[in-house]
C-alpha cells in the first residue's frame, strides 16, 4: 500500500501533485446551489478547469484527464483549447465525465421495470451533462425495457433534471455529491482498466469526436464537435466513437435536436473564455 500524499496551492502544490500523473481526475469548483444552473457556474469554475489543465500541460501531458467540474459542456473544450495551445492536445485522453446521467437512467428506470439491479440494465446517454443536452436512449436500452408511453416523459426529465432534484432537496446545503463521487469511482476505474489492458469497456463519455475513430461521422451529423457517446476504451485511451444516432426512436429525434442547439452555444463560450483569457495569451 502506497502512501497519498496532499498539497496545498503554494510552494509548487499543483506542480508537485501533478508531476508523473498518469490519471488526472478534476472534479474541483464551486458547487450548485438552489436556483443555479450549470451556466451559471461558469465564470468560476471555467478559470479553475483553465488554471488545473495548464498544471497538467506543464507537468504530465500524457496523462488521461477526466474532467467532472461543470459545466462539462463547456469546461471540456476549454480543456482543450489550453491543451492545443501548449502544444499536447490529445482528443484519446480528454474525457468528459458524464457517467451521472447514465447512472441516473439506470436507477430511475428501475421504478418502473421493478429491476432492483441497476447494474443489469444498460442505457446509453449521449448528448451533453446539462438539462436538456442529456438524451437517455431508452429506446437502445439492454436489455430492453418497456416503458409505458404517459411516463417516458417524466422520465426523461427526471434524468436531464436530477440535479435540480437533489440541489433541492438539500436546501441549498449542497448538490450531488454521494451519487457523483460513485459515478467518478466507475468512470475512473473503466479509464484505468483499460489503460491496464483490459478489453470491450465502453462507457458513454463527452469528447473531441474529430480526433477520436468513427467520432468525425458523428461530428458531421450532430454539427458539434463535443458530444456524448459510447466510447471505447483502450490502452491509448478513447479508441473509438460507437454511433448510435442511426437507431434512435422519434421522441428521442426531438431531444437530440434540443441537445445540439445548447450543446453548440456551451461549446462555443468555452472556446471563446479560452481566447480572451489574459492568461494564455
Amino acid at each position: 500500500m502506497k502512501a497519498v500524499s496532499g498539497y496545498l496551492k503554494e510552494n509548487d502544490g499543483l506542480k508537485k501533485a501533478l508531476t508523473g500523473a498518469d490519471v488526472v481526475v478534476i472534479p474541483a469548483g464551486v458547487p450548485r446551489k438552489p436556483g443555479m444552473t450549470r451556466d451559471d457556474l461558469f465564470n468560476i469554475n471555467a478559470g479553475i478547469v483553465r488554471d488545473l489543465i495548464t498544471g497538467v500541460a506543464e507537468t504530465s501531458p500524457k496523462a488521461f484527464i477526466l474532467i467532472i467540474s461543470n459545466p462539462v459542456n463547456s469546461t471540456v473544450p476549454i480543456a482543450a483549447e489550453v491543451l492545443k495551445q501548449a502544444g499536447v492536445f490529445d482528443p484519446k485522453r480528454l474525457f468528459g465525465v458524464t457517467t451521472l446521467d447514465v447512472v441516473r437512467a439506470e436507477t430511475f428506470v428501475q421504478e418502473i421495470t421493478g429491476e432492483k439491479d441497476p447494474s443489469k440494465t444498460v442505457i446509453p446517454v449521449i448528448g451533453g451533462h446539462s438539462g436538456e443536452t442529456i438524451v437517455p436512449l431508452f429506446s437502445q436500452a439492454k436489455p430492453a425495457v418497456s416503458i409505458p408511453a404517459d411516463k417516458l416523459g417524466a422520465l426523461v426529465h427526471r434524468v436531464q433534471f436530477g440535479g435540480d432534484e437533489v440541489v433541492q432537496a438539500k436546501g441549498g446545503a449542497g448538490s450531488a455529491t454521494l451519487s457523483m463521487a460513485y459515478a467518478g469511482y466507475r468512470f475512473t476505474e473503466s479509464v484505468i482498466k483499460a489503460i491496464k489492458g483490459q478489453k470491450g469497456i465502453v462507457e458513454p463519455s463527452y469528447v473531441y469526436l474529430p480526433g477520436i475513430s468513427g467520432g468525425e461521422a458523428i461530428a458531421k451529423e450532430t454539427g458539434v464537435d463535443f458530444f456524448s457517446v459510447p466510447i471505447e476504451f483502450g490502452s491509448s485511451g478513447a479508441e473509438k466513437a460507437y454511433n448510435v444516432l442511426t437507431s434512435v426512436s422519434p421522441e428521442e429525434k426531438e431531444l437530440l435536436e434540443a441537445a445540439k442547439t445548447g450543446l453548440k452555444g456551451s461549446i462555443d463560450k468555452g472556446v471563446a473564455f479560452v481566447a480572451k483569457s489574459p492568461e494564455q495569451k
